[in-house]
């Protein structure tokens, strides 16, 4: 079993350009790819920057799909355009742990957040977002794949 070295962290807002959609499992990887790429494009076009590595931030529906959210932090505020919106990460406290590996083995670093907030009394608010620092399309090997999980929460009253 990993173990997952959990940090807390104070996060500012930090205004976004994404794009959204409901997916299966299998249309994430794909989609990601595209996004990254559009959403890059956008901010570049549009003289402004990804202010750091790309994200996405994931809501688990009903029906096993999934609303995603996925872009980067942008160095200054966008409109959007097309398929591209502004949005936001929020500010406050948050835990925050590295996941190496594969993406399908990350749920363990979600479950070492969530207990580790509940066990200083704290809540999650929220959804957790992934921030990507490996490319998998120029790194083959899954294992050294390095993922930062951000959960924020409500620490205890």
């Amino acid at each position: 079993m990993t173990r997952y070295e959990i940090r807390a962290c104070t996060l500012t807002e930090q205004d976004t350009a994404v794009e959204y959609a409901t997916l299966s499992i299998s249309e994430i990887g794909p989609w990601l790819q595209k996004t990254f790429a559009e959403v890059a494009t956008y901010l570049e076009r549009k003289g402004a920057s990804a202010d750091g590595m790309p994200f996405a931030r994931y809501h688990r529906r009903s029906d096993g799909r999934f609303d995603v959210e996925a872009g980067f932090s942008a160095s200054t505020p966008t409109n959007g355009e097309g398929d591209v919106e502004p949005s936001d990460l929020p500010a406050g406290p948050a835990a925050t742990t590295v996941h190496i590996g594969p993406y399908d083995t990350i749920e363990p670093a979600y479950a070492a957040l969530r207990d580790w907030i509940l066990e200083r009394g704290g809540v999650p608010e929220g959804n957790a977002w992934e921030v990507y620092y490996s490319d998998p399309t120029l790194d083959h090997d899954s294992t050294n794949w390095r993922t930062e999980v951000i959960q924020p929460y409500r620490p205890k009253p």
